[in-house]
């Protein structure tokens, strides 16, 4: 499955005028006719000639070819499966608003039957949810939960998996106050999170000895501008095990730089109170000095990208 819009493709969609109008027109109808389902983009007017503007008309009727009444759709999952990718990754291009209105009502349309319904919610999950997607986006994903707990098709507790989704997803929110916490240090001395003074708080929750976390601690160590931050003075590393076995976590404690902040949840709070979404270890959380989030389950590389743009 192909996972990116075609650049160029893209391209010619939000730069050319729409000179074709009656070929996409008759494209339209052909596709209409036809017995085996296909996926057609909508027509853009011509007086949109900006990329901004063509990029908001093409998300908000993205889906007007297709009849989401129509179960044969699904016979051809394949084709919408691209679309649907397709479609999220066009939403890179418009403001997170736009996107967000754009995808919750594509849910409610997508919501007449239940068979689509599912189909498509299934397709969050996998995208936008799942923590080894390339495409994970829990901001996108949010207003898919929403329509499932708003949708009439769902009964009570066909939503209990999503209502317990989109209460993690709203705990530490990019622009939010992350939860405080306490941590213990080898030595038995305790701290918090909040207690933590500098200009950025780099939160990096693991297990010890995880294939996932050597490569993520690789990483953190040959990052160039966290670096630059810590050894500045302007960014801690605050390093936390969140689970029961203490003796693994000592074994393992020669993997993390000293200078590093390293500890461990002695009363498995974060753990046993959900404080931290822990679908995917590790968890990289970026916070500024008063502990409000600014990149929230953030890979190394958006970290660069952050502290290099600041």
């Amino acid at each position: 499955m192909k996972t990116y819009l075609n650049i160029f493709f893209l391209f010619l969609i939000l730069c050319t005028a729409c000179g074709n109008r009656k070929a996409s027109d008759n494209q339209a109808e052909d596709i209409k006719n036809d017995s085996t389902k296909t996926f057609a983009l909508p027509v853009i007017p011509a007086m949109l000639n900006t990329p901004e503007s063509r990029a908001d008309y093409l998300v908000r009727h993205y889906w007007e070819n297709v009849d989401f009444a129509d179960t044969t759709y699904l016979d051809h999952r394949e084709v919408m499966e691209q679309a649907w990718v397709d479609y999220i990754d066009i939403m890179k291009l418009v403001p997170e608003e736009t996107a967000i209105s754009a995808i919750k009502q594509m849910y409610k349309d997508a919501g007449k039957k239940k068979k689509v319904f599912f189909y498509f919610t299934d397709l969050a999950e996998k995208y936008l949810y799942d923590p080894n997607s390339p495409m994970r986006n829990e901001e996108l994903y949010i207003p898919v939960l929403d329509a499932m707990l708003e949708s009439t098709v769902l009964d009570d507790t066909e939503k209990i998996l999503p209502k317990g989704r989109r209460e993690l997803a709203e705990q530490n929110r990019p622009g939010r106050q992350a939860e405080d916490f306490t941590y213990t240090l080898v030595s038995g001395k305790s701290g918090t999170l909040y207690g933590v003074k500098a200009d950025y708080t780099l939160l990096f929750i693991n297990n010890p000895g995880c294939h996932a976390c050597e490569e993520g601690i690789k990483e953190l160590k040959q990052a160039p501008a966290i670096n630059k931050e810590f050894e500045a003075g302007n960014l801690k590393i605050l390093s936390v095990y969140p689970d029961e076995d203490k003796e693994e976590w000592e074994r393992h404690l020669s993997d993390f730089p000293k200078e590093w902040i390293n500890g461990y949840d002695k009363k498995l709070m974060i753990k046993e109170k959900n404080l931290y979404d822990l679908k995917a270890i590790p968890t990289l959380y970026l916070l500024d000095k008063n502990k409000k989030v600014l990149l929230k389950d953030a890979v190394v590389g958006q970290i660069e990208q952050y502290l290099q743009q600041r």
